[in-house]
């Protein structure tokens, strides 16, 4: 399944934290309209490095495909980011 919402709340002791929703799933509109830009360019790449084009694009949807439910802390000096991928 692919991402579609990512939750970034900040909270600092200071001041008000606040929560932030971001709908990752109207990224996938400029992706689809550039698809054909970024297979080029990652051809390309890939064929500078002497890596398998269907090897990049696997390990990357791979990748994509796993983001649902990865939760990042940030914590430092009392201040705390948390992103989190639904």
């Amino acid at each position: 399944m692919t991402p579609n919402i990512a939750v970034v709340h900040v909270y600092n002791p200071h001041w008000r934290s606040f929560r932030l929703w971001i709908p990752l799933f109207l990224l996938w509109i400029p992706a689809i309209l550039l698809s054909p830009v970024i297979l080029l360019v990652l051809f390309g790449l890939c064929m500078a490095g002497h890596v398998s084009p269907w090897r990049a694009i696997a390990v990357f949807w791979a990748i994509l495909w796993n983001l649902p439910g990865t939760d990042v802390h940030v914590r430092a000096q009392g201040n705390q980011v948390l992103v989190r991928i639904l």
